[in-house]
Formats: C-alpha cells, structure tokens, sequence
C-alpha cells in the first residue's frame, strides 16, 4: 500500500473541532518537479523550434544585422533606401516617442524584416543547391571541377551547428518523374522475366496507359506534389501499411539483434537496467534536438530527419478499416511483461531520469514477483499479432471502460515496451545455426503473445543478458531504429558499464516506489477473440522457416578491392544464388532510401535486370571464360550502381506507379496495365533489414554488413512453400559470393 499513500497528495477528515487537513509534502514535492519538468520540456521545445525556423541563419545574426543598421544610420547612410522613413511615417504610437525613439524602432523593424528575407533568401539557395544530384553519379575517388564548387556552396549556405530538425524547410521536394521514363524503366525491369510474347503482350499495355489514362494521372500527381511536403509518404504509409488488416507481425515487422559475440553482463535485471537507460538517455537527446542531423554517409549532404520524431511515446491503433499512429510529446514510463504479467514501472523520480541501478532494482522486483497472472492476461498481448479488424472490434468492445481502458491506456502511452523473457538466447558456439535461428525468431514473433506488436518498438531482455528489439513499420523505416541501436548498444558498454559482479553501476534512492501490476477484467468472449487471435499468429509463426548466419569468409574490405560496391556485389550473388535454388529469375525488391528529399522514405530498386541475369547464364555457361564473365559482372554492377543511384534521386519506378494507382482509385477508373503491375509479386524481397513482406513462395533476405570482414545474414521464407528452403539458399548465397570472388584472383589476405 505504499504506492497507494505516496499517490495522494492530501488527506482531511472532518472532525466537531472542525476539518483537519493532512498534507503529503513528498507528494506535493512530486507534483512541483514534474510541473517543474513539463514546463522546462515546453521551454526547450519552443527554443529548439525558433532556432531550426531561422536556420541556416542563428538568433545572434538577428543582432548583428540590426548593429549594422544602425551603424550605417548614425553614420548617416541610409541602407534601406528610404524604407526605415516610410515605417517611420507609418509608426502606430509614434505620438508617444520621440524623435529619436521613432527612429530606433522603425529601424528595428527593417532589420528584423531585411534579417527575415536573409534568411528565406538563404534557404532557397540552399533548397536548390542540394536539388543538384550530379555528384552521386560521379566514378568513385574523382569529383568534378562542379562538384567541388557545389560542396563550397553547400557548406557556405547549411549555417553551423545545425539540430536535428533544422534542414527540414531546406530540403526539396520529390520530382515526379515524367510518364514516359518511367514506362521505358519498368518496361527494361521486366524484360529478363518474360519471354518475347508475354513482353510484347505487356509493351503493349505500357504504350496502351502512356498514351490514354497516364496524363490525366498525372496531372493530378503533379498537383499534389507542389502542394504537399512529399507526393509519395502519406500514401505509402496509409495504404501500404495502416490499411493492411492481416497481422503486422512477421509480415511487417522487423527486428535487431545485439551483438552477437560479446555478452556485458549476463545478469538479465542488471542488462536491462543499462540499456533501458541508455534508450532514456537517447529519448532525451531527441527531445531536445541534440542528435546530429542525418548525412549521406562520409558528406555534409543532410537527409529527411522527419521519421525520428514518432521513435517514442508511439502506438499503432487498430480500426476496421484503417489503424492510425497515435504519439505522445512525452511518457513518464514503460510497461514491462513477464511471465504473463504486465507493470508499470516510472523512469522519472524526483524531476529526474532513474539511473541504471534504480532501474535494475525495479526489474528484478519484477523478476522476484511471484504472483500469477489475472484471468486472460497472459495471452492477452496476442490480440496485436492477430488480424488487424478482429483487435479493432475487440478493443472497442471489451477496453471502453474500467481497468481494460486505463490499463490499455498505460500500454499506448507508455515509451516503449518491455519484455523480460524466460528463455535464453543468442549465439551459442556448440549449436550456432539453431541457436542463432532461434534468436531471431524469438526477435520476430517470440511466443506470440509476449510483445506488443503495436508499439513504435518492443524491447526484449533475456535470462542470459542478451537483448533485442521488434518494430513497428508503419511510423519509420529501418535506419532510423538502426541508429538508436547503435547508440543504445555503444552507451551500455562504453559510457555506463558494470561492476566487478556484472551489476549496474550507482546508488538507488530507497524510496522509490514499486513496479505496479497492470490491472484487467477479461470477459470469457474477450478470451475467447484472444485464443482466436492467437491461433492466427501462432499458424502464422510456425510457417517462419528462418536461418541466421554469420558470412566471414570476407567482408566489404576485399570487396571495395575489387572496385566494386558491396551492395552491387552482395545483390549479383543473391541473383545467381536465386537461380542455382529455382532455376529461374524473378522480380527482386531492393530497399533504397528516398530521405534526400522533404519526407522522404523508401523506393525499390529491381535489383534483376538484363545485366546481371546475363551474369548469371555466364556462370553456368562451361563455355564462358572467366574473363567473359568479369566482364560481365562488371556492367552488372555498374547497372546496379545506376539504379540505385535513380532510386535514391527521385527517379524510381514503383513509387510513381503506386501513386498513378492510388489516383486511379480516387478518380473510379480502372487500368489493366496498373491492375497487373501491382499485383506482381516479389519472389525476392531484400534489404539490409531483417525481414521484408515476400510473396508465399519466395524468400526474404537481409544482409548486414559489420565491419571490414564479416556479413550477416537473415533468410526467410515459408514452411509450407514446396520451393524453399531457407537453409538451402544460405548455402547458395555463401557459394554464389565465393565463385564471384574467385573471378577476380585476389589473395583473401
């Protein structure tokens, strides 16, 4: 009953000598720094966003232009060319000051008006210089005489010390690409998957659209590319994602493991006592603006920073047509699930952030708690792994009201969720294949009912210090979790640390209150959507046919001495290991980011094309000299590099064909030629994010390159497809990188 007494700020009894009123001062001490807390909060947040609105320009510059106007005045000259007498004229209490005064603030006000129109001035230079892509299709090592000039231009306009946010108004918007390019593009794509008639059969249709329905399309694409931010983002996120109603679990999304040969501590509380913190601290850097702008990697180009503003404090709501993001400017605390119980545990105390060892004492009292779980609630969390309609008509019937509401409420406001899990995982160098397929898919899917899948991401700790992550899709994409990961997994070991035991490192405050269990009321009809709920993702997780494994035979470094691109070159080896597995091509996603521009998010890069099926036939043609297929390989990669560079610029293909769609859609006409492309399945869906949505019959790749000598990867598919396996692709994958490598001699050491 502690929590109980520390939660009520005041007590009075009425008595015949009148009412006696009993204060709680640590309460009241509560309320003032949390009060104290929010407002600081508020205050840096409407600092921050002056600050980024100026940008490229600062706050002190406002001074400065005003000091020069004014010197320029008492130096009588005047810089306004009669403007500051006009303002003078037209002053509304220029009856209440002098001469002198009037004078002072109609130049006040030109030098706030001229600093203004600085700094739009230096933003729309800045807009069109990074609307220039010249220098991303430039031969590696060499730059031109107009790139370098452009990199002066771009340093001279970005400002110094930028925030988070503060390229977001300088950033251009995506093109449109026109019609034509991008029927001659698609086209191209599919020409290695279609024998002669099918191709004439589908020009055909491509000339058929071109020609009728496209420009009508795309006059209305054009228009809400210059009225929005992003013609594609809002779409894509609403149809590709909001609006699917199977289960997001396994289908959508995804994971991140933690290192996968050291282990910081393997006390499970004390792991999660640093990394909780550490993703705290993390929290707070976001908050504050103090993260670095996101680069192109080795630049000073700036990509979109919009996806990192929803990281936290952020929950998936289901509907029955279309779930929505739901996201909190701030959560004082997380839920934690264990052994079929949830809690709520407080991160702030005292106006300030629970250091490690405070949090480690609050997770092993979860973990000491012996108490069992309330009827239903222990496969409750299945309803999120389940179809999307059934948890929409669930929630709004059994969670309106009572412990269900508040309780549920706790869950979606809370900044993220946790599960202390009870089974091990992680590499184990007796057994590592299973060990290390197990682990990811305890990471994708876990028992079904022990993560909650609706949240921006769901954080795993282990019995044997291992962690892991599972995201939500919908809010980011990957990079943007990768990069909390990383910062996440870097603070843990290298700024915050253990003792000699393998504890947090610190003292705790002994008042502080207790974890408290999160209370529910589950009807027999609820259970009975729970079970069914669950028998949906359990059929589903079961189908996971998944293999894990570490390439270490070489990396990127003896790669780059081929002079050649890792991603080009790991893709080409996915294309001949596909075909050794099937005996045919198939159309191929590749993730490429678009966060050059305003909102920017994802397109696909057809990683089959003509170039490198033509690869592929070499390498099983015995006829072929290595030579013959060096060369080959070469125009393959080359190819490869092209399209990537398209994608990531605004010139891609399956962005704009879904947005002709989607208008196609509004506008109640149907086209043959955008009915067939987008009902194309990929067969081969990769990324350098673990698990991507794959047709029935295909596979799913995921490859991390780590460092200079080693590369993970993450194959998917399905039990119940006849055509795979994913063991037998990892073995084809790890032969097709090897026989490429052999083609150029190179001694591996």
């Amino acid at each position: 009953m502690a929590e109980a007494h520390q939660a009520v700020a005041f007590q009075f009894t009425v008595t015949p000598d009148g009412i006696d009123l009993r204060l709680s001062h640590e309460a009241l001490k509560q309320i003032y720094l949390s009060g104290l807390r929010s407002w600081k909060k508020k205050f840096a947040r409407l600092r921050n966003s002056f600050i980024t609105g100026v940008y490229p320009a600062s706050p002190s510059s406002w001074l400065f232009v005003v000091i020069a106007i004014m010197g320029t005045m008492y130096a009588r000259v005047d810089p306004s060319m009669g403007m500051i007498g006009k303002i003078k004229e037209h002053l509304p209490v220029s009856g209440y000051l002098s001469h002198q005064g009037q004078s002072i603030i109609s130049a006040l006000l030109f030098s706030t008006a001229l600093w203004f129109a600085l700094i739009m001035t230096m933003r729309y230079i800045l807009k069109q210089l990074l609307s220039y892509h010249g220098w991303m299709y430039e031969q590696h090592g060499k730059m031109s005489a107009t790139t370098k000039l452009w990199l002066a231009l771009v340093k001279i306009f970005s400002g110094r010390q930028p925030m988070l946010y503060s390229y977001q108004a300088s950033l251009p918007r995506l093109p449109v690409p026109k019609i034509k390019d991008t029927m001659q593009r698609y086209l191209e794509s599919v020409r290695p998957l279609m024998n002669d008639e099918e191709y004439k059969r589908m020009t055909g249709l491509a000339k058929d659209f071109e020609a009728k329905l496209a420009p009508k399309l795309q006059w209305y694409l054009k228009l809400k590319s210059w009225w929005a931010s992003n013609y594609v983002s809002d779409w894509w996120e609403e149809y590709i994602y909001l609006r699917g109603r199977g289960p997001i679990m396994v289908n959508s999304n995804y994971y991140a493991m933690d290192f996968l040969y050291v282990t910081p501590t393997p006390i499970q509380a004390a792991r999660a006592g640093n990394t909780v913190h550490a993703l705290l601290l993390y929290r707070r850097k976001l908050s504050r603006e103090e993260l670095k702008p996101s680069r192109v990697p080795g630049s000073i180009i700036p990509l979109c920073s919009s996806q990192w503003e929803r990281t936290f404090n952020t929950t998936r709501i289901p509907g029955e047509e279309t779930d929505t993001i739901q996201h909190f400017s701030d959560s004082k605390h997380i839920v934690v699930y264990h052994k079929g119980r949830f809690f709520k545990v407080w991160v702030y105390h005292g106006g300030r952030l629970l250091n490690p060892k405070e949090l480690e004492i609050q997770f092993q009292h979860i973990l000491d708690d012996t108490g069992p779980p309330l009827l239903g609630e222990e496969k409750l969390a299945a309803l999120t792994a389940g179809d999307r309609t059934t948890w929409a008509k669930a929630r709004k019937a059994y969670f309106r009201s009572g412990k269900n509401l508040q309780s549920l409420d706790l869950i979606e406001r809370a900044a993220f969720f946790v599960t202390l899990d009870d089974s091990e995982q992680g590499l184990r160098t007796e057994d590592p294949v299973n060990s290390l397929d197990s682990y990811a898919k305890s990471l994708l899917h876990g028992k079904c009912y022990d993560r909650w899948f609706d949240k921006s991401f769901s954080f795993m700790i282990f019995p044997n210090g291992k962690v892991g992550l599972n995201a939500e899709h919908s809010w980011a994409d990957a990079p943007i979790i990768g990069h909390m990961w990383e910062s996440m997994l870097a603070t843990d070991c290298f700024q915050l640390g253990y003792n000699n035991e393998g504890h947090c490192k610190g003292q705790a405050d002994a008042t502080l209150p207790l974890p408290q269990r999160l209370q529910w009321e589950i009807s027999d009809e609820c259970q009975e959507v729970i079970h069914d709920s669950l028998k949906v993702a359990q059929a589903l997780a079961d189908d996971v046919d998944f293999h894990t494994f570490p390439f270490k035979d070489f990396g990127k470094g003896l790669i780059k001495k081929c002079k050649t691109s890792p991603d080009a070159f790991i893709q080409i080896a996915l294309q001949l290991a596909h075909y050794r597995d099937k005996g045919k091509f198939c159309l191929t996603y590749e993730a490429s980011m678009t966060r050059l521009f305003r909102e920017g998010r994802t397109e696909t890069v057809r990683s089959c094309t003509i170039e490198s099926s033509n690869f592929v036939k070499a390498m099983l043609d015995a006829s072929k000299t290595n030579e013959d297929r060096l060369k080959l390989f070469r125009c393959a990669a080359e190819k490869h590099q092209l399209l990537y560079r398209n994608a990531m610029t605004g010139a891609g293909i399956d962005r704009h064909l879904f947005c002709l769609y989607v208008v196609s859609k509004y506008l109640g006409v149907d086209s043959p030629f955008l009915k067939e492309v987008l009902s194309e399945p990929w067969r081969l869906s990769t990324s350098q994010t673990p698990i991507q949505q794959v047709a029935d019959d295909g596979y799913g790749v995921s490859y991390i390159i780590v460092g200079e000598n080693l590369i993970n990867f993450h194959v998917s598919c399905k039990f119940s497809s006849h055509e795979t396996d994913s063991h037998r692709f990892g073995t084809n994958i790890r032969q097709a990188l090897l026989d490429i490598l052999s083609l150029f001699k190179l001694d591996k050491k």
